[in-house]
């Protein structure tokens, strides 16, 4: 994956940032050395690394505003990293760019039960959010695979969803205000604790821009009721194939659970072998929740099974206790880590049309044997978004660019199929050059022309999203009529 050139005025001036970001923030807020810095050369996009020139790491709003401040003086790139699980790459530094990590911010700072929301500072990982208003009740709906891990900061970036979100929706449907810094260290407030803010869709625009027109360093969400109670069925088929169209069935019906979660034969076996769920080793698995009080359920479920056994599944389990619901989620929540024991793996992440589904599955399936490699699927099956896992070996010379080859068709099929690039992992490094599948040059400039106001120098992260040739020469225009 190419990456730019460093510019070597600005790694010349390296002794000088240091020196100012050291005056403005704690002398343990900046990390300078090249041994240290290591640490934040990649994020979970693991094949590519880039040790950064400087990384920064503010506790406040205000630290942020200096360092952007700063760096917007000197003419140097910052890269915004939440907790670095971003599977695009959308936190992978530049040779001469500064990372500024949110980690410390990680602050309750309100919490109102009564109009169902809280105040947080980014850093907060996602599942802390829930773990700070369960007592009351209380619940934060977004659910990454990562939510122990990642932050809030990346959440809002890539507009994260999770295995709950065909019932509660992505980020976007869960935001209600950001404190955002722009480039030039000034600091907006967009939207607030209110359901919706006056005039233009701001929020609409920050969520999901990946670093791109600012950094996010407080935001208000919605938290909700935890419901009366939920339950999962597990439903076993022999064809990827008849799976989806299990999962096409149930939405057409109007049925809404509140989530749909496939696995094929390879996540099973991987999940199996790693968590002992007590999964049955089928071609295909869905794990369909639903909850409300015990009438909804029963009712939901009653129509769930019914719809599952037109297709003759090999089995079908409703959970009888909370213990078997936890064990039915176990293996799905350890997926991704059950398949990093098979072989390194690359997660992509596209959607499609529910109603694809059998036909996306059956060309992956394809696919997988034309380029050699193997490929296992999970993903979030009630709103379409796929995350094909396709197994390489990183020791094998030319192996990483088949996979990624592999990975280029597999996304330009979702498009094809009605879908888009990208459902909550971004696009960063990882699908840039594909953005002119899925835009028209007339897309992609309005796009970049938004990044113009918000980010006039385009030093806020660089090398992402736009095709690469496309957005340097963008930057270079800029800081030529500067």
């Amino acid at each position: 994956m190419e990456m730019p050139k460093p510019d070597p005025g600005i790694l010349a001036r390296k002794p000088r940032l240091v020196s100012r970001l050291r005056a403005a923030l704690p002398e343990d807020a900046v990390i300078h050395e090249e041994a240290e810095t290591r640490a934040y050369e990649c994020d979970a996009l693991t094949a590519y690394k880039c040790p950064p020139l400087v990384v920064v790491l503010p506790s406040s709003t205000e630290e942020v505003s200096e360092v952007l401040r700063i760096c917007h003086q000197e003419g140097v790139p910052v890269v915004p990293r939440g907790a670095g699980t971003s599977l695009a790459g959308g936190a992978l530094p530049t040779a001469d760019s500064v990372i500024l990590g949110v980690a410390r911010m990680n602050e309750v700072l309100e919490t109102d039960y009564a109009n169902r929301f809280i105040r947080v500072q980014t850093g907060r990982t996602n599942l802390s959010v829930t773990g700070a208003v369960e007592e009351e009740d209380f619940f934060y709906a977004p659910d990454p695979s990562s939510q122990l891990a990642c932050a809030i900061a990346g959440n809002i970036a890539m507009n994260s969803g999770g295995a709950h979100c065909l019932k509660y929706g992505v980020t976007t449907n869960n935001l209600l205000g950001v404190t955002m810094v722009l480039m030039d260290g000034t600091v907006v407030e967009i939207g607030g604790a209110h359901l919706d803010a006056g005039g233009l869709d701001l929020l609409g625009l920050i969520c999901g821009s990946e670093g791109q027109l600012g950094v996010v360093t407080e935001a208000t969400l919605r938290i909700l009721r935890k419901p009366e109670g939920a339950r999962p069925v597990l439903i076993a088929f022999d064809s990827n194939e008849v799976a989806g169209q299990c999962v096409s069935d149930i939405i057409k019906a109007g049925v809404l659970p509140v989530a749909i979660e496939f696995m094929d034969r390879l996540c099973i076996e991987a999940c199996e072998n790693f968590a002992h769920a007590g999964y049955p080793l089928s071609e295909a698995l869905l794990i369909v929740e639903v909850e409300g009080s015990e009438a909804e359920i029963d009712y939901q479920l009653g129509k769930i099974v019914e719809i599952a056994r037109r297709h003759d599944p090999v089995e079908l389990r409703e959970s009888q206790s909370a213990e078997e619901s936890a064990r039915i989620w176990l293996g799905r929540k350890s997926a991704f880590g059950a398949m990093g024991q098979i072989n390194d793996y690359m997660c992509l992440d596209g959607t499609i049309p529910v109603s694809s589904l059998p036909e996306v599955l059956r060309r992956i399936g394809e696919l997988s044997e034309e380029y050699g490699l193997g490929v296992g699927n999970v993903f979030h099956a009630g709103d379409g978004n796929m995350h094909p896992l396709i197994l390489f070996d990183a020791n094998t010379p030319g192996d990483l660019e088949k996979c990624e080859a592999m990975g280029a068709e597999i996304l330009k099929l979702c498009v094809d199929a009605g879908g888009c690039l990208t459902g909550e992992h971004g696009v960063g490094i990882e699908k840039r050059d594909l953005m002119s599948h899925q835009y028209g040059p007339d897309d992609l400039e309005a796009q970049m022309a938004v990044k113009d106001v918000f980010d006039p120098g385009w030093l806020l992260n660089p090398a992402k999203v736009f095709p690469l040739g496309v957005s340097e020469s963008r930057r270079g225009a800029r800081m030529a009529a500067e």
